[in-house]
């Protein structure tokens, strides 16, 4: 009987949500998540920001990449419950259906994609990279862009598409 009573007070454990607040975007969520739900399911499944894709599930492909108060992270890694009161930036709060962010257009005209999968997560990380470094060298570029993976272009036009768009911080009328 012991058990069993402790393997019930377990499910009910697993089963309990917790009430999170959250600004995706720039729009305020309250959500009710479960204590073992990822910020990425809870991005993609109850609130619809589906452009944060779901890769490896354990941090190392960076394709799930998101800002979380500013700082890129991998949602995949960080729980639900852990944002409440955070203030989450997605792909979507790049651009807009009428207009892409320079970054995008960058990325777009670089030719910086292929099968595009990993595209959010790159600039999610070109976005806080390019906020905290206005003036990166090549080998700085190069180094930051190596903690996401890309199975398609080889990263050279990745990493082309955040010089110019480097560029284009120094001097703003070179680009898009």
């Amino acid at each position: 009987p012991r058990a069993s009573r402790r393997r019930l007070g377990g499910e009910r454990h697993m089963t309990e949500r917790h009430r999170v607040t959250l600004t995706v975007n720039g729009m305020e969520h309250v959500v009710e998540v479960e204590p073992r739900r990822t910020l990425v399911d809870v991005l993609r499944h109850d609130l619809g920001y589906t452009g944060t894709h779901v890769g490896c599930e354990q941090g190392g492909c960076g394709s799930c990449t998101v800002l979380l108060d500013g700082e890129p992270v991998r949602s995949c890694l960080v729980f639900g419950v852990q944002t409440d009161g955070a203030d989450v930036r997605t792909v979507e709060g790049l651009g807009d259906q009428e207009h892409l962010s320079p970054l995008q257009e960058i990325f777009s005209s670089s030719h910086a994609l292929q099968c595009g999968f990993c595209t959010p997560g790159f600039l999610m990380l070109a976005t806080a990279f390019l906020r905290d470094h206005p003036s990166p060298s090549d080998e700085e570029i190069r180094e930051a862009m190596a903690s996401n993976l890309c199975r398609c272009t080889g990263y050279q036009n990745i990493l082309r598409a955040v010089r110019r768009a480097a560029d284009a911080v120094a001097d703003p009328a070179a680009e898009p």
